[in-house]
């Protein structure tokens, strides 16, 4: 038996229809509700109603698990959410490691995240070999997928079986109002506007298709990478843009002229109870230029390549376009 954390989340849940599609019996955690986008396969998956800061809920949903996959974290970048999102997602974890530890499970496989590996104070592309520096730079989804990340490695330390992903910005179909499906909906909107910044990349199937080898392979105790490409977000919004036939950005947006947005953004959201689009971390981070060096995947996985980027947002950009005639 295999049990997922996450699995109503946008990765969980393209993970869950892999292991259905490959014939696994599964078993996913769920805290309310079970999202329409897994109406399809809802029925394969023996669901159990509980919460990674619910120890007894645990206990009970791992009897007879012999693989976890960890994919479940709270993620916001809005101000006032840090201390209960690195709570959350450290606690949480904490949990997962103790109870697989009681319950003799096989195999942990933690989805951790590249902002876990904190940011490089040069141009040099960040890998595995990275060590965390507390900074005011890091943001509270970092601090927290750090912490969630050293509850891992102690888990390992007392003799539990785990590997690590560290995925970069994902993106991929469904969950269109949350994470990076707010990027195709701001790119079929033609925004205009497009930050300076370069980050990494990288398919959701092929996250999946790297959770499932490196479950199913001797590689243990040790953290990967999985990023595709390192790419501008001017070259992601035109190429989406481009694939959903709308015109692609074309003003460049200042240092300045984000600090001034995030403001007005917090000013906006204080006024009208909403969140604000833009919050002072995510107007900063669209301004790094950030660097990902995959090579350590594609080292211990023979044979496993990264979907083409471009293929990558055809493919988006054409479920968006069908989503939307729906």
């Amino acid at each position: 038996m295999i049990f997922v954390t996450g699995g109503t989340g946008f990765l969980g849940s393209h993970l869950l229809r892999a292991l259905v599609q490959a014939g696994k019996p599964v078993r996913a955690l769920y805290r309310r509700e079970i999202p329409v986008q897994l109406s399809d396969i809802r029925d394969k998956v023996e669901w159990v109603k509980g919460d990674v800061l619910d120890v007894f809920s645990l206990e009970e949903a791992l009897q007879g698990v012999t693989q976890v996959y960890h994919a479940a974290a709270t993620v916001s970048f809005q101000p006032g959410a840090g201390a209960r999102m690195i709570h959350t997602n450290a606690e949480g974890t904490a949990n997962i490691v103790n109870a697989c530890l009681d319950a003799g499970v096989q195999k942990l496989l933690h989805v951790s995240s590249v902002a876990a590996l904190g940011r490089s104070k040069t141009a040099a592309p960040i890998d595995e070999k990275a060590e965390w520096e507390e900074s005011k730079n890091n943001s509270a989804y970092a601090i927290s997928k750090y912490r969630s990340e050293m509850e891992v490695w102690r888990g390992i330390a007392e003799g539990l079986n785990a590997v690590i992903i560290n995925p970069s910005i994902i993106l991929g179909t469904g969950f269109w109002d949350d994470g990076s499906g707010a990027l195709v909906k701001n790119a079929w909107k033609e925004f205009p506007y497009y930050t300076t910044g370069i980050n990494g990349f990288v398919d959701v199937q092929d996250v999946v298709k790297a959770m499932l080898l490196l479950m199913d392979s001797d590689v243990a105790q040790k953290r990967f990478v999985v990023s595709a490409v390192n790419w501008s977000y001017q070259d992601l919004f035109t190429q989406l843009a481009q694939a959903m036939h709308k015109k692609p950005p074309h003003i460049a947006v200042k240092p300045w002229m984000a600090e001034v947005v995030w403001r007005m953004e917090k000013i906006k959201g204080s006024l009208s109870g909403k969140k604000p689009l833009v919050t002072k971390e995510t107007a900063r981070t669209a301004q790094l230029k950030v660097y990902y060096n995959n090579e350590r995947l594609l080292k211990a996985l023979p044979g496993f390549t990264y979907k083409p980027m471009e293929q990558s947002l055809r493919e988006i950009g054409a479920a968006y376009l069908q989503y939307l005639e729906q």
